[in-house]
């Protein structure tokens, strides 16, 4: 019985770390594209009046 436990136990610790693995992945891939739509944001903005950049109202 110990051994079918011990086996259980490292195959559930081997998919918890398998998985934790993808989500740090999948993280990491939101991240980037998140810098990357701010980056492209920041350089493409528009340009108000008089080709000056408008600033936000501080409402």
């Amino acid at each position: 019985m110990a051994p079918l436990l011990l086996v259980l136990l490292l195959v559930l610790l081997v998919l918890l770390l398998a998985g934790a693995g993808l989500v740090m992945r999948v993280l990491w891939l939101v991240a980037l594209a998140l810098v990357a739509v701010l980056l492209i944001g920041f350089l493409f903005r528009t340009s108000g009046p008089r080709g000056t950049r408008g600033r936000r109202q501080p409402w």
